[in-house]
């Protein structure tokens, strides 16, 4: 058995990691709630451009959603855990940090990789989804959702129109239109005409550029999040360690 002013000298540390380890925990909880936020957010706000890359709505938006449901509920684990001074269950938290630590870093080094890959994909989609233009389907729709709120047209202009299927029938689509009252069918089907009445920019290089420049506060985040993992799994190991070794000098 140890000295009583060893284990009065152990207390106060222990003390001291269980506060701090709580503030973390709350922290770590509130972070969840900003990627369950991002999550919702990016699912609203980017839908469309990640309607462009593949036939289905992209599984992004729920990941981050699941991700910060999982972190609220762990991180109200790790305050139980830390109230409760149990050894294994701040080793099962520290664990889980670690997996989650692992998971955002190896997800936003791929997309910093892949970045170049994304672009050319998107652009791809994007061309794909002007030349077969039809006002049905999820492409078209997320074309005619980007050209209003970007105010732009066409691919690269709206001179990009004149070559679809579409233009022969109808013109060019009524989300290039600066004002709809203005924009009659023969006026659309008239590219000197619509010259006037449309925007003249082209759409992809503003895609990615509020692509890129959404992407990256996501990825910001996540990076953000993942290194603070490293002091949660530094404080539960320490705490974890310190009330094994208290238990232990007390027998």
């Amino acid at each position: 058995m140890s000295p009583p002013s060893r284990r009065l000298q152990t207390k106060p540390v222990i003390t001291c990691l269980k506060t701090f380890l709580i503030s973390y925990s709350l922290i770590f909880w509130f972070t969840g709630v900003i990627l369950l936020a991002v999550g919702v957010w990016g699912k609203v706000s980017l839908e469309a451009y990640f309607a462009l890359a593949s036939d289905e709505s992209t599984n992004a938006p729920y990941v981050l959603i699941g991700t910060g449901a999982t972190i609220i509920i762990f991180g109200l684990f790790g305050c139980f855990a830390t109230c409760r001074g149990s050894p294994w269950m701040l080793k099962l938290y520290a664990m889980f940090l670690t997996l989650v630590f692992l998971a955002e870093l190896v997800a936003g080094i791929s997309g910093f990789i892949f970045r170049h890959e994304i672009k050319a994909k998107l652009g791809s989609a994007y061309d794909n989804a002007v030349k077969y233009y039809n006002t049905t389907d999820s492409s078209s729709a997320a074309v005619d959702a980007i050209q209003r709120t970007l105010h732009c047209c066409g691919v690269k202009n709206y001179t990009d129109w004149s070559e679809t299927e579409y233009f022969k029938e109808k013109g060019i689509p009524t989300s290039c239109c600066k004002d709809n009252t203005k924009c009659s069918e023969e006026t659309l089907k008239d590219l000197d005409k619509a010259k006037k009445e449309v925007y003249t920019t082209g759409c992809f290089a503003l895609v990615t550029h509020v692509m890129e420049a959404n992407l990256g506060i996501i990825a910001g985040i996540s990076f953000g999040i993942a290194f603070f993992q490293l002091i949660g799994i530094f404080l539960a190991c320490c705490l974890s360690r310190y009330i094994t070794n208290n238990q232990y000098e007390m027998v």
